[in-house]
């Protein structure tokens, strides 16, 4: 589950680790730093001055001249003071009702022009005129014999899915889909017929599915803003004639409100007090926070902040120190882009760690735990590829990484497959030969000359080997959400795609997919 948003690029691009940018840019980069003149070397000691003051350095090669000076350092400057250089009024929110009185930019210009025009030179004399091409071992088979494609029956014009879930709570199991231009949350059975619906309004982008209720996340306002539009309801609900069927919407009690574009909801005990608690993620833009509700009976919660910065994804909670106590993992986008490690020390207390750090122009979109190689510690699954932001480019270190764990939370980067836009990866066993294998969706992919990005199924051969294929069916939709599990109830995982058909992209696909089908089912025919 994820959105489409634009990418609010902060003051600096942050930690990159030295083996990300050697397997592209060494040799640009060198070969530009040394040719800079001593204005653009001026500009280089200003740029490490001041984005260090906070962060570590942006470096120059992560993206090219263009993206830099016509995008993302436009942006930058107002978080710097400044607001118009050479004529050219910068993109900013400040007159926004949400940002005024927040304190998110200065009152006043950090720097003058001409040091400020001495960072703009570096970065155009730095920067490469453009990235270079992606590298993969092996070309994307067209065909996957371990999934067969479906498209159910139920078909309209311009779909835009923005959640996919498959309940198994019950049998038979179920797929809830929710559509953010319909404003409408549909359930089919195992079979993909349609056997209930609800309307909303503003946009679902994840569910929770109880006993006799539903928590609905409500993102409000589905496009980039700083206003608190967002909710978190709960919505009554019976089972009938074995569906699962909404009896009761309109004035629903809320868990939460006033929340700025929440994307996921996620349930646990944190204080022990035998009551499930929320943790909510408020993606927001320029402002957002990860939070937990602390479940006080019935449907009064507290709310509690455990880290004030945009852009958090998706939080797993897991008990890695095994203390009894969950802990919070979490993704984070948006300028700080990481992955935070909030261990609980009980009493509602939690300590956090930044476990990886990834650049804001990374465009982070997804993480998962995963035991790859069977030591026992949680390895990490990220994706990366969210381009609709200052630069849209395509960008060489998008892709799929697995991150492998030393049992002390330390991790370093085992494998990488190169995916242009990729918004979302998930292993699971699919082929049932007692290893994790890899589905990847990309929102952003090279539709132009590579449509084939939009799905692909990575089969791990061992070794570290993952062998790269899809379907033909794939290029139907653009796919920004994906579904694992086992709809059908033989045992095995399925894989849902949901097809988000409008939104900007800079490469045109060959295929309609305002034409194409909500959700495509692939239906998993292995042993």
């Amino acid at each position: 589950m994820f959105l489409y948003h634009r990418k609010s690029i902060l003051i600096c691009v942050f930690f990159v680790t030295s083996f990300f940018l050697s397997q592209f840019f060494v040799a640009c980069k060198n070969r530009n730093e040394e040719a800079l003149d001593d204005y653009g070397a001026r500009g280089k000691l200003l740029a490490h001055q001041y984005c260090q003051s906070c962060h570590l350095f942006p470096e120059p090669d992560l993206a090219n001249k263009k993206s830099w000076t016509d995008g993302i350092l436009p942006q930058m400057g107002p978080r710097l003071g400044i607001f118009r250089y050479n004529a050219v009024n910068y993109p900013s929110s400040r007159y926004d009702i949400n940002i005024i009185g927040k304190n998110y930019y200065p009152t006043h210009p950090l720097m003058s022009d001409e040091d400020w025009g001495a960072i703009l030179t570096y970065y155009a004399e730095a920067a490469p005129d453009s990235l270079p091409s992606q590298k993969r071992d092996e070309p994307i088979s067209p065909n996957t014999p371990l999934f067969q494609p479906i498209v159910p029956a139920v078909k309209y014009p311009n779909p835009v899915t923005t959640f996919l879930s498959v309940d198994t709570s019950d049998l038979p199991h179920r797929l809830l889909q929710s559509d953010g231009l319909k404003h409408a949350l549909y359930m089919y059975d195992s079979q993909l017929n349609l056997s209930d619906s609800t309307s909303f309004y503003g946009t679902l982008l994840d569910v929770i599915v109880k006993k006799d209720t539903m928590l609905f996340c409500n993102v409000g306002i589905i496009n980039p803003n700083d206003g608190r539009f967002g909710t978190v309801e709960v919505i009554a609900t019976n089972k009938k004639n074995e569906n699962l069927k909404i009896t009761s919407r309109g004035s629903a009690p809320r868990i939460a409100d006033s929340l700025r574009r929440p994307v996921q909801i996620t349930e646990a005990d944190l204080n022990g007090d035998g009551r499930k608690d929320l943790i909510v993620c408020e993606f927001g833009n320029l402002l957002g926070s990860l939070t937990w509700y602390e479940n006080e009976g019935g449907t009064t919660y507290k709310r509690h902040v455990l880290r004030a910065q945009p852009g958090a994804i998706n939080a797993i909670v897991q008990d890695y120190n095994h203390d009894g106590l969950p802990d919070i993992w979490a993704l984070f986008s948006q300028g700080d882009e990481s992955i935070v490690l909030f261990t609980n020390k009980g009493n509602g207390v939690f300590d956090q760690e930044q476990v990886l750090r990834f650049p804001s122009i990374y465009g982070s979109s997804h993480f998962e735990l995963n035991d790859f190689n069977g030591d026992g510690f949680p390895d990490i699954l990220y994706s990366c590829g969210d381009n609709a932001d200052y630069s849209q480019i395509l960008k060489p270190y998008h892709g799929v990484y697995i991150f492998l764990n030393d049992g002390k939370q330390h991790f370093t980067q085992k494998f990488f497959y190169p995916i242009h836009g990729c918004y979302k990866a998930v292993a699971r066993d699919f082929d049932g030969d007692g290893d994790l294998d890899i589905a990847t969706i990309s929102f952003f992919a090279d539709y132009a000359r590579d449509p084939s990005e939009g799905f692909v199924y990575l089969e791990n051969k061992g070794n570290w080997k993952f062998a790269p294929s899809t379907l033909p069916e794939a290029e139907s939709g653009r796919w920004l959400t994906m579904a694992v599990g086992d709809l059908d109830g033989d045992g095995k995982d399925d894989i849902i795609l949901g097809n988000f058909s409008v939104g900007p992209t800079p490469l045109k696909s060959r295929s309609n997919w305002k034409e194409g089908p909500p959700f495509l089912f692939l239906k998993n025919k292995g042993k």
